[in-house]
């Protein structure tokens, strides 16, 4: 009689899963981020489903919360048109703490504008 033995490869961990999801919805450059820098910006209910959906840019709470939403929860076309470059720029120190580390090691790994850390940037 033989054994067989459990299969060598494993399964790819949850963090794993998150960023390779995350990776597929990143847009080709920072460049390509053409949202807002000043005004109102009203989420669709497929970004965010209940709760809170209009955020008004020039309040850095509301700011940082609008980033943080559609980071998490848009697809690569509301990441276009919601988010602005430099804004993404200037608030990623903070914004970098605020997110999950899949997604934060995503968008840190394929934008070198993106400071990895608090220290990299002079505010």
């Amino acid at each position: 009689m033989s054994v067989s033995s459990p299969p060598t490869s494993s399964a790819p961990s949850a963090y794993e899963m998150l960023r390779e999801q995350y990776a597929l919805r990143l847009p080709t450059s920072l460049e390509d981020l053409a949202g807002p820098a000043t005004g109102t910006v009203n989420l669709p209910l497929h970004v965010v489903w209940s709760g809170r959906r209009s955020y008004g840019l020039s309040q850095p709470r509301s700011r940082m919360s609008l980033y943080r939403t559609v980071l998490a929860e848009g697809q690569r076309q509301d990441l276009i048109a919601f988010l602005n470059r430099d804004l993404l720029i200037a608030q990623w120190p903070i914004l970098r703490t605020l997110i999950s580390r899949p997604l934060r090691d995503v968008w840190e790994s394929h934008f070198p504008e993106l400071p990895a850390d608090r220290a990299a940037t002079a505010a």
